[in-house]
């Protein structure tokens, strides 16, 4: 599962994502929430590649609340191309959500330590996206896939994001079939992690220091 994640590299949105249109004024985000409005990439033949403000947590079309989005905010890649609510997305409607790395907790309920995972490598994750559309409003929403953690996250916790690394960019928001190849587990060596400060477990924590890594006894690294 993700449920934070970050994204505070603005200059590199334009550096590696091959945008046909500048870039509007971002706000580096350091603690991202399910229901927050986030930028993510997308393909259109009109448009090409560009940012899109979106809601996390995918509302299906079909869906008479939007207010349901809060509990769709991932999407497991091994049933995704079948589920009802994401099949037609994962076929039509991929976008890739730039980060920077996401968050996982250990520990107890009422002392969980957060840790901060990133790539070592430039990625995205994988996302669906989706448009709700009726008489009250017209609303775009995503999701994140998720798949089976590597050895890394897997000390962690059982599922994480699926990253898309730069050179399957094109090949993930292209038409047609995603290659099932794209949704495995990112490699070990291209992974790391470490403990957080427990302040980012308010979603109104947004502070560079989110990210910093702090010295915790007996941890697992």
């Amino acid at each position: 599962m993700c449920a934070r994640f970050t994204q505070f590299g603005i200059r590199q949105i334009q550096e590696n994502f091959g945008l046909t249109a500048p870039l509007p004024d971002l706000t580096p985000l350091y603690n991202i929430a399910p229901n927050a409005a986030v930028p993510v990439v997308v393909r259109t033949a009109e448009q090409g590649r560009h940012l899109r403000l979106m809601r996390w947590g995918l509302v299906p079309p079909w869906q008479d609340d939007h207010t349901t989005g809060v509990r769709m905010i991932n999407a497991r890649s091994e049933t995704v191309a079948e589920k009802p609510s994401f099949r037609t997305a994962y076929k039509r409607r991929r976008c890739l959500v730039p980060t920077d790395g996401f968050f996982e907790w250990t520990g107890e309920k009422g002392d969980k330590q957060p840790w901060f995972i990133r790539s070592r490598k430039y990625a995205a994750f994988a996302g669906i996206w989706e448009i709700w559309e009726r008489a009250e409003g017209y609303l775009e929403t995503f999701s994140i896939l998720t798949t089976a953690a590597n050895g890394v996250v897997g000390q962690l916790h059982d599922r994480m994001p699926v990253w898309i690394f730069e050179r399957d960019f094109g090949a993930w928001l292209g038409p047609g079939e995603a290659n099932p190849a794209l949704l495995a587990p990112a490699p070990d060596e291209l992974t790391e992690c470490w403990p957080v400060t427990r302040a980012m477990g308010n979603p109104r924590f947004q502070d560079p220091s989110a990210v910093v890594p702090i010295e915790v006894p007996g941890t697992l690294f």
